[in-house]
């Protein structure tokens, strides 16, 4: 398959959500971005591939965050001999490409020595970082119990709980206007969500609910955790750039004839309401996400 067209496949599957989670979508972008530079593409037509893939998505950072990350590489690269800056650059994306793809293993070792035997923990949305990390805790042989929000419209709780359940986690799926009540009535002990995007300032983008959540976990006095690879750091939040809110189609909430729908993919869950963030670099209270920025992208406020 030519490179150009594999990159429109892969724009096309992560726009219909075949390709989803905000690390798959920058590893799946990479690898496609990688297949261009091995074809022997110019910077040029490089950048052109990445115009692509850039706009299949608009919250996901992680995907502009990548795709920033290469077209660097090559400008890197640029005013080296042909064979050696393609040579350069496809083993730098390849490492790049491997650090992503190990980011989880590692939030999953910090992230599982949080959960203590006995713990209740509930969980929105499907994160492969947050089933990770419980999948790592039981693996080290705790027990602990699992409420999973089914998370309307696209049903990625269901997705959670069989993965779960295949790890042999103590799971249970619950509807997502039952989350308080479980949280009082089951005595949760900690929530556990993953990201789609974390702003300089602490604030985190992540499916729609996570903020209703959130907002429960505070009333309940339960721990709100945030579980994300570095990559999903906003360095355009450094400058004041605010993510835009996808909005869906109406007929993935229903299909009666000319009823209004509003269906944001996303909200914002403010920092105040997060207890900490689980990186691949470690533990963090939500106010370091500025100290991630600057350490992984070299931005500053300067």
């Amino acid at each position: 398959m030519p490179a150009i067209q594999n990159v429109k496949d892969t724009a096309e599957k992560i726009k219909s959500m075949e390709i989803r989670g905000a690390l798959k979508i920058a590893v799946e972008a990479s690898k496609a971005l990688q297949s261009v530079v091995e074809e022997g593409a110019s910077y040029d037509e490089l950048v052109k591939a990445a115009d692509v893939l850039r706009d299949s998505r608009p919250t996901a950072v992680s995907l502009p965050n990548a795709i920033n990350y290469i077209l660097h590489l090559a400008e890197e690269s640029e005013n080296l001999e042909p064979a050696v800056a393609k040579a350069m650059l496809i083993a730098d994306v390849t490492n790049f490409v491997k650090e992503l793809e190990t980011s989880i293993e590692k939030i999953a070792e910090i992230g599982a020595r949080l959960i203590e035997e006995g713990d209740v923990i509930l969980t929105h949305c499907n994160s492969k970082t947050v089933t990770a990390i419980l999948a790592k805790a039981r693996k080290d042989g705790k027990k602990f119990k699992v409420y999973a929000c089914e998370t309307r419209p696209r049903w990625q709780g269901h997705i959670t709980v069989k993965e779960l359940k295949e790890a042999g986690v103590d799971v249970t799926l619950i509807v997502d206007s039952a989350a308080y009540h479980t949280m009082r009535s089951k005595c949760v002990k900690k929530v556990m969500v993953g990201a789609d995007t974390v702003y300089a300032n602490g604030d985190v983008i992540n499916k729609i609910g996570t903020s209703q959540v959130a907002l429960a976990a505070k009333n309940a006095g339960v721990e709100f955790i945030v579980c994300t690879e570095s990559i999903k750091f906003s360095p355009e939040s450094m400058m004041g750039a605010v993510t835009e809110i996808e909005e869906r189609e109406a007929n993935e909430v229903t299909d009666i004839p000319g009823v209004k729908v509003f269906n944001p993919a996303f909200d914002v869950t403010q920092k105040e309401l997060i207890h900490m963030i689980v990186t691949e670099h470690g533990i963090i209270p939500p106010e370091a996400a500025y100290q991630i920025l600057k350490d992984k992208f070299g931005w500053t406020l300067d």
